[in-house]
Order: structure tokens, then sequence, then C-alpha cells
């Protein structure tokens, strides 16, 4: 299962994890990073700054509930 993992850019450095959301689709054109990002505002948005959330694209394995993230797990201010 494809899930989005929302992380919140803590002022005072770092980044904390702040929620994870399931991809729930089943038309994956729908599927953009502005519909991505204006789910997880819509749902995180109100105790953060929304400039300072991202997410990440994670998948879950179902049988396990393991999270698999992309290799290597690089975030940069940029990329915020």
């Amino acid at each position: 299962m494809e899930a989005y993992e929302f992380y919140w850019l803590d002022p005072k450095g770092g980044y904390q994890i702040i929620g994870v959301l399931p991809e729930r689709r089943k038309n994956s054109a729908r599927v953009t990073q502005e519909s991505i990002m204006r789910r997880g505002k819509n749902i995180f948005g109100n105790d953060f700054d929304t400039k300072d959330i991202f997410f990440i694209q994670v998948t879950i394995d179902e049988k396990t509930v393991r999270i698999f993230r992309p290799v290597p797990i690089t975030i940069t201010q940029r990329d915020v």
C-alpha cells in the first residue's frame, strides 16, 4: 500500500513526523503533489505552519505493516 509520511520543519532544527496518510484513490491520474499536500494541510495544517510541512512517499507492507522508505532518505531545506 502506498502512503505519505508528513513531516514538520521544527524551527529549533530538525524534522518531526506528524502523521502518515494512506493513499486510497484507485485512479492514479488523480494523484498529484498538490492533491497530496492539500490533503495533508487539511488534516495536519491547523496545528502547524503549512509552509513548514512536507511529505515523502513510502510503501507499507500490508502483511507485516513495515514501512519502506526511498533510499537514501535525504531531505534538505531546498527540497522543502
